[in-house]
């Protein structure tokens, strides 16, 4: 299956409207080889979870500005896993604090960005950490 392509579901949780950020990471990471979908704003923790078991993606990239990671990065993990996808990987980005870092990591959270990450640093770790599924053929 070395043809398969990781696909990933980027969405912006909760009432943040701020989505430039994210469509620019979506666009990067398509523009890297991904197949990329992108949910749009205002996504509910289960809204997000089904277009990923919908979409069977291999990640889910979260944006949020709005300081509401510590419970919405979890209730989007949380809602994977009521859907069996606990092995989708997720990763998010915004305005998180430092000392926020061991607490989303403890709830599944597998990579962190903040401002002034780059693009190629994102590229680069959903190449290092997310595989495509194999499917049974």
């Amino acid at each position: 299956m070395a043809n398969a392509k990781v696909r990933i579901l980027v969405a912006k949780p909760g009432l943040d409207g701020h989505d430039r950020g994210a469509k620019v990471v979506a666009r990067a990471l398509r523009d890297a080889g991904f197949e990329v979908i992108y949910t749009g704003l205002h996504q509910t923790p289960e809204m997000i979870a089904s277009a990923a078991v919908q979409e069977d993606v291999d990640a889910v990239g979260l944006s949020i500005m709005s300081g509401a990671h510590n419970t919405l990065f979890p209730a989007v993990i949380q809602a994977l896993g009521d859907r069996g996808a606990k092995d989708i990987v997720v990763f998010g980005g915004g305005i998180i604090p430092d000392d926020d870092f061991q607490k989303l990591r403890a709830a599944g959270v597998k990579g962190i960005f903040t401002p002034g990450t780059t693009l190629a640093e994102i590229v680069q770790w959903v190449h290092d950490n997310v595989q495509p599924h194999l499917s049974a053929t």
